[in-house]
C-alpha cells in the first residue's frame, strides 16, 4: 500500500492488488468484504454503496479511462465524537474499489483519526491474504 497526494491536496492511500494476489473475484465482492468489517466494527456504521461506474456511464458525456470496467465506493462512518462543526466536512469516510485490466486499485481519503485510518488500513491489506 502506497500513501500519496492526489491532485497535489488530497491525501491517500491506495493498494493495487492483482487478481492472483487475492481469491476476491470482482470488485462486488471486495464491497461485500468491506462491508462485512463495517458491520461488525463496534463504531463504524454503514451508510451506503455507490456504483460510481454506473453513473458515470449512464450520463451523456461520461468520460471513463478505457481500462477501467468497474468502480464502487462503500460510505460509512467511525464518528463516535464530534467536537468541532468542521469535522463535518471529512466526513463520512469512503473506500473506493476499481476492477482495472487484471487488477484490482482499492483507494481511501486519509481520515483524521488515527484510529479510523489504521482499521481502513488493515481491512485493505488483508484483502492480500484472501
Amino acid at each position: 500500500m502506497k500513501q500519496t497526494l492526489l491532485q497535489e491536496k488530497y491525501p491517500i492511500y491506495i493498494l493495487e492488488l492483482d487478481k492472483e494476489e487475492t481469491s476476491y473475484r470482482n470488485v462486488e465482492d471486495i464491497i461485500s468484504y468491506f462491508r462485512q468489517k463495517i458491520e461488525s466494527h463496534p463504531v463504524a456504521v454503514l451508510i451506503g454503496e455507490f456504483d460510481h461506474y454506473a453513473h458515470t456511464t449512464s450520463l451523456p458525456e461520461s468520460k471513463i479511462d478505457e481500462g477501467i470496467t468497474a468502480g464502487k465506493n462503500i460510505v460509512f462512518c467511525f464518528g463516535k465524537e464530534l467536537m468541532s462543526p468542521k469535522m463535518l466536512a471529512v466526513r463520512p469516510r469512503s473506500i473506493g474499489v476499481a476492477e482495472i485490466e487484471g487488477h484490482f486499485v482499492i483507494s481511501f481519503l486519509e481520515a483524521p483519526n488515527p484510529v479510523a485510518n489504521a482499521s481502513m488500513e488493515e481491512w485493505t491489506l488483508a484483502l492480500k491474504s484472501h
